[in-house]
């Protein structure tokens, strides 16, 4: 396990100059906000820059936990693999976000895949070095606390709901968690995706994200261009899964 994933972090390349933390504009960033609490000045010094291609997976599912990364830029898909080996997605993350924090802590072992959608940038912490951290500040320890439980929070509401969708209403759902996360974009959603990976995270087939994507599109509600998706009418849909309180997962 720890070849796989000194493997998927040797396919990364290191960046010759790292991005400071001061400078980073990733003001939601638990590193960047925390800076200033962070009781040495070059707690950011020993991290890592790595640069991920496209379709690059840099954490291993089953691999040692070994560090935290924090996207400084790109967009990353997370995933993990459910009953004969499909792939469930578990959310997409963009810049100043965590990934492998699930692992983090009392398992040694990442739960999850992560794989860079588009060509990305990531700060790399290791998990000793961040436990020192989070032993010696407490301020930073209880954002850390607060982040742990509003990710708890998300994801209860999100299998609770779930649960009570019907497909129609969880491809609803994704199609508005991706829009409220990463916008439109000349009038399609900012984030082309494959039928399959829509399916992957509604939890349903490819063949039903057609059909549904099909009925959509002929309801007037969004409109299709290839892999580009756009949202025609986003009070419906709005309107339409509300009970499930879509809000929740953002």
């Amino acid at each position: 396990m720890l070849l796989h994933q000194n493997i998927a972090l040797k396919n990364t390349r290191k960046i010759a100059t790292d991005f400071s933390c001061a400078s980073c504009n990733n003001h939601n960033c638990l590193i960047k906000k925390n800076l200033k609490n962070l009781s040495s000045a070059t707690f950011a010094n020993p991290k890592k820059t790595l640069k991920c291609k496209k379709g690059q997976q840099f954490i291993i599912e089953g691999a040692p936990v070994n560090g935290l990364f924090f996207i400084l830029k790109g967009t990353v898909k997370v995933f993990r693999t459910g009953i004969n080996g499909r792939e469930q997605i578990v959310r997409f993350a963009k810049e100043g976000e965590i990934i492998g924090h699930r692992g983090f802590g009392t398992e040694e072992y990442y739960s999850i895949g992560a794989i860079a959608l588009q060509d990305a940038v990531l700060c790399y912490f290791s998990k000793n070095h961040l436990q020192k951290a989070l032993l010696e500040n407490p301020q930073f320890s209880y954002d850390m606390m607060l982040f742990y439980a509003n990710e708890l929070n998300r994801s209860e509401s999100k299998v609770k709901s779930i649960s009570q969708m019907t497909v129609r209403e969880r491809v609803i759902d994704t199609l508005l968690y991706i829009h409220r996360k990463f916008g439109n974009l000349r009038d399609y959603l900012n984030l082309p995706l494959s039928r399959k990976e829509y399916a992957d995270y509604a939890g349903t087939t490819e063949e039903q994200v057609i059909r549904i994507f099909s009925t959509l599109k002929k309801e007037g509600l969004i409109s299709a261009k290839g892999k580009k998706i756009g949202i025609v009418n986003l009070q419906v849909l709005k309107n339409e899964i509300s009970e499930h309180s879509y809000y929740l997962d953002s």
